[in-house]
C-alpha cells in the first residue's frame, strides 16, 4: 500500500485550493444591512438647506461619529459628526448652517447587526445639481488584504472549534483509550491551538476589517479598545476566555483521566468521565454560542430560538466532522483501534446528521425565506451547493457504515487476515510485541540479529545497546504497520474515512463563505424596500405638437425619460418637422415641476448631439408623482413657444 504522506499532502492541496479559491482576491464582505432609505433621498433636489441627513437601513446598525460624512460640492465636510438614533433603524447627522446650492455627497460606512461592515455614498442637491469635486477615500472594509486574512481566519477558527471539540469527544463518546494515544492528543491540542491563535488574529484585525481596510491599522491599541466595546468584541473575548477552560479540560483528559485508565482504578475513571462530559459539554456550547451570539442567528426573526439552533447546528458539525478526522488520524497513526469504538462513531455521527438536518433546515427557512431567494441570491446558491456537499458526505458515510459492518461481523468471529491473525477478537489491528510473527514474510538473519542482541541485553557497549534498541523499535512499528495494512476492511474503511474527510474540507470552507454571505431573506427584503424608495414607472415617452407661429414654425417634440423612476434618469430630444424629418432648431429647454410637493420647475439644457436631436443624462427626479413637463422650443430669433404635458413619473 501507498504511504500515507501523499495522502495528507493532497487533502492539504485541496484545502488551499479551495480556501485560496473561495477567500482570496475576495471583495468586500456582503452587506448583511441595507440602506432602504434616506431624507434627502438619492438624487433629490431640495430648495432649502435640510438640518440634518437620516438614513435608514434594513436592520440596525452599529455606528460612531465618523460613520457619516456629508460632502459639499467643493468636498468640504459639511455635517458635525453628531450621530443621532431618533427610532427603529433610521439614522440622524446634523448639517451647518448656510449650505450653499449644489450637489452633496453622503458617504456611510457602518457594521450590520451580524459584524459585517457596510459602505456606500449617494448624492443630493440644494436648489439645482451641480458639478461635485468631492472624492470618497477607497471604502475598503471587509475587503482588500485585511479582509482576505479576515476570511481565513474565520476559517482556521472554525477548523480549530470543530477538531477540539469533535476530537474530545470522540475520546470520550466512542474510544477512552485514545486519550492515551500520541496522534490524538495531537489533534485536540491542535485544534485548541487553532482557535485560540486565529481568535486572537480576529481580535486585532477586527478594528481595521470594519474600518479603514488598512493592514498598519491591526496593532493600532486605540482601534482594539474600541472594538473591545463592541458585540463582536464581546463574543471574541468571551471566547478566549472560555478557550482557558477548554485548556484546563485537555490538561484533565490528557493527563489525569489517563493516569486513571492506568491505574485501573474504574470508580474514579467513571467519575472523571462524567465530570469531564458535563465540563466538556459547557464549555464546547459556550464557545458555539460566541458564534451564534454575534452572527446570523443574532439577527432577524425568532433570535431567540435561532441562537440555541445554532448553537445545536455547530456541535453536531464539530462532533461529526471532527470525529470523523480523529478516526482517520487513528486508522493511520494509532497502533489499533477497536472495532467498537468504530461502532460507536457511526451511532455519533448518524445522530448528529439528523441534528443537522432539523436544525439546518429551519436555518435555512429562516435565512433564504422563499424559493425565489434559494435560487436568486447568492446565499441561496451556496446554500444549496453546501446541501449538495452534504449529501455526498453522508452518501460516503454510508459506505463506512458498511466498511464498520464488515469489521464488527469480522471482530465477532476473529479470522486470519494475511496468514497473521489478531490479538483480539474487538481491535482492528494488534498491539504486537516481540513475540509477534507473520509467517508470510521472510526475515533475513541481518534483520533478527540486533533483536537477538537487544532482547538479551548482552551488549557491554552501551551506545551499541542503544543503537539495537532504536533497530528493533523501528523494526517493530514496522511489522505492526505491515500487519495493520494487512487488514482489508480496515484499508477500506480508512479510504472511505479519508474521502470523507476531503469533502469536509470544502464543506468547512463553503460554509465560513456563507456566514459571511448577506442572507437570502434580507437581500430580498432590502431590494423590496430600496425599490419602493426609488419607485419606477418605466420608460416615459412623451409625443407633443408645437407651433411658434412664424415661418416654419411647426413641428413635433418626441420627448424619451429612461429609465422613468425617481433618481438619475437619461432624457432624449427628438424635434421633427410635420414631413418627419429632423428639425435643426436653434435652442431647446425642459423644465419640470411637481406642484403638490412645490418642486421646481427644474430646468434641464440638453446637448445637440445630430440633427433634431438632444440629450442631457443625470436627469434628477426627486420623488414620484404627477410632473408637469415643459418643452420651450426656439425656432428662430424672435419665435419661441413653450408646450406643456403632464406625466407621472414613478
Amino acid at each position: 500500500m501507498k504511504t500515507i504522506a501523499p495522502r495528507f499532502r493532497h487533502l492539504v492541496l485541496l484545502f488551499l485550493a479551495v480556501t485560496g479559491a473561495l477567500l482570496a482576491g475576495a471583495a468586500p464582505a456582503s452587506a448583511h444591512a441595507a440602506l432602504t432609505g434616506s431624507d434627502p433621498g438619492q438624487g433629490a433636489v431640495v430648495q432649502q438647506a435640510p438640518q440634518q441627513v437620516s438614513l435608514t437601513f434594513s436592520e440596525e446598525v452599529a455606528m460612531s461619529g465618523g460613520s457619516v460624512r456629508v460632502l459639499d460640492p467643493s468636498g468640504k465636510r459639511v455635517d458635525n459628526g453628531k450621530v443621532g438614533h431618533p427610532k427603529g433603524t433610521t439614522y440622524t447627522v446634523g448639517l451647518h448652517g448656510g449650505l450653499p446650492d449644489g450637489t452633496f455627497t453622503v458617504a456611510y460606512q457602518v457594521v450590520s447587526a451580524d459584524s459585517h461592515p457596510v459602505s456606500g455614498a449617494y448624492t443630493f442637491s440644494i436648489g439645482a445639481p451641480s458639478k461635485t469635486s468631492a472624492v470618497i477615500a477607497d471604502q475598503n472594509a471587509g475587503g482588500g488584504v485585511v479582509g482576505t486574512l479576515y476570511g481565513a481566519g474565520r476559517y482556521v477558527s472554525y477548523a480549530g472549534f470543530v477538531l477540539l471539540v469533535g476530537g474530545a469527544a470522540f475520546v470520550l463518546a466512542c474510544w477512552p483509550r485514545g486519550a492515551g494515544i500520541k496522534p490524538v492528543q495531537r489533534v485536540v491540542v491542535g485544534g485548541w491551538t487553532a482557535l485560540t491563535a486565529a481568535t486572537i488574529a480576529l481580535l486585532l484585525m477586527r478594528g481595521s476589517y470594519t474600518g479603514s481596510g488598512k493592514v498598519s491599522d491591526i496593532f493600532d491599541m486605540a482601534l482594539l479598545g474600541q472594538v473591545l466595546q463592541t458585540k463582536s468584541g464581546a463574543a471574541l473575548t468571551s471566547r478566549l476566555l472560555l478557550l482557558a477552560a477548554a485548556a484546563l479540560f485537555i490538561a484533565v483528559l490528557f493527563g489525569a483521566y489517563v493516569k486513571r485508565a492506568e491505574d485501573g482504578d474504574k470508580k474514579e475513571i467513571k467519575d472523571l468521565t462524567f465530570g469531564l462530559a458535563v465540563g466538556g459539554t459547557v464549555v464546547a456550547a459556550g464557545l458555539g454560542a460566541t458564534w451564534a451570539m454575534a452572527e446570523h442567528a443574532s439577527t432577524g426573526i425568532q433570535a431567540g430560538l435561532a441562537m440555541p439552533v445554532d448553537v445545536l447546528h455547530l456541535l453536531a458539525v464539530a462532533a461529526w466532522l471532527g470525529g470523523l478526522t480523529t478516526l482517520l488520524v487513528a486508522l493511520y497513526r494509532a497502533p489499533s483501534i477497536e472495532a467498537s469504538a468504530v461502532r460507536r462513531f457511526s451511532r455519533v455521527a448518524f445522530c448528529s446528521v439528523v441534528v443537522l438536518a432539523a436544525t439546518g433546515l429551519y436555518q435555512s427557512w429562516r435565512q433564504v425565506g422563499s424559493l425565489s431567494a434559494l435560487t436568486g441570491t447568492t446565499y441561496g446558491r451556496l446554500l444549496l451547493i453546501k446541501v449538495g456537499l452534504v449529501a455526498v458526505l453522508v452518501g460516503i458515510a454510508w459506505i463506512s457504515r458498511r466498511w464498520t459492518g464488515r469489521i464488527t461481523a469480522s471482530a465477532a468471529a476473529p479470522e486470519t487476515v494475511g496468514e497473521q491473525r489478531t490479538d483480539s477478537p474487538d481491535t482492528l489491528s494488534s498491539d504486537t510485541d516481540s513475540s509477534d510473527t507473520v509467517s508470510s514474510e521472510r526475515i533475513s538473519s541481518k534483520e533478527k540479529e540486533p533483536v537477538a542482541v537487544a532482547a538479551g541485553g548482552r551488549s557491554d557497549d552501551p551506545r551499541r545497546a542503544a543503537q539495537l534498541a532504536r533497530q528493533r523499535a523501528a523494526m517493530t512499528t514496522a511489522r505492526e504497520k505491515r500487519v495493520r495494512d494487512a487488514d482489508p476492511h480496515r484499508f477500506g474503511l480508512r479510504r472511505s474515512v479519508l474521502a470523507e474527510a476531503g469533502v469536509a474540507v470544502v464543506l468547512l470552507a463553503v460554509t465560513t463563505v456563507l456566514t459571511s454571505t448577506e442572507p437570502g431573506r434580507t437581500e430580498e427584503e432590502a431590494k423590496s424596500a430600496t425599490s419602493a424608495a426609488q419607485t419606477q414607472s418605466g420608460p416615459l415617452s412623451l409625443k407633443v405638437p408645437f407651433d411658434t407661429g412664424g415661418e416654419d414654425g411647426k413641428g413635433t417634440v418626441l420627448l424619451d425619460i429612461d429609465p422613468g423612476r425617481t433618481g438619475d434618469n437619461v432624457m432624449h430630444l427628438y424635434v421633427q418637422r410635420p414631413n418627419g424629418k429632423g428639425f435643426d432648431v436653434p435652442e431647446v429647454k425642459v423644465a419640470l415641476t411637481l406642484k403638490s410637493k412645490n418642486i421646481g420647475p427644474l430646468t434641464v439644457t440638453p446637448d445637440r448631439i445630430a440633427t433634431g436631436h438632444w440629450s442631457a443624462s443625470g436627469v434628477q427626479i426627486p420623488v414620484a408623482g404627477d410632473w408637469k413637463i415643459e418643452v420651450t422650443v426656439r425656432t428662430s430669433d424672435i419665435d419661441q413657444i413653450t408646450v406643456s404635458k403632464n406625466a407621472k413619473i414613478g
